[in-house]
């Protein structure tokens, strides 16, 4: 990908993995913020957490479309309960540690042996 703004600093990280937890609105929410303070990066507003109600999309595509405002800009997540897969955006303006993000995310989400991970 061309860096069309090299003035402008972003980074930018997505984890992907299959967990073991429950989860639920509440835990997505203490995610959210914990990953956020974990990697000291300030949030000016609650998570926002939605769960399409039963019936409006395909049953296996039901979960959690999550975000978190950051002072940096945001953290996004995406969570198929059925599969019990989820899919995580970082997006900052500020630098944090990719390897703690991840190892927080493995530890809170309690993942099988294997995660992915992109940095772009």
């Amino acid at each position: 990908m061309k860096n069309i703004a090299p003035h402008i600093y972003r980074q930018r990280l997505m984890v992907e993995a299959f967990y073991t937890i429950d989860v639920t609105k509440e835990k997505l929410d203490t995610y959210l913020r914990g990953v956020a303070a974990h990697l000291d990066l300030r949030i000016y507003g609650d998570p926002i957490i939605f769960s399409p109600e039963s019936g409006m999309g395909k049953e296996e595509n039901q979960g959690f479309d999550a975000f978190v405002p950051l002072i940096d800009s945001g953290i996004s997540a995406y969570v198929w309960c059925a599969s019990k897969f989820f899919s995580v955006l970082f997006y900052t303006c500020k630098g944090f540690d990719e390897k703690k993000a991840i190892e927080y995310t493995k530890d809170f989400f309690k993942i099988l042996p294997e995660v992915e991970s992109l940095s772009f």
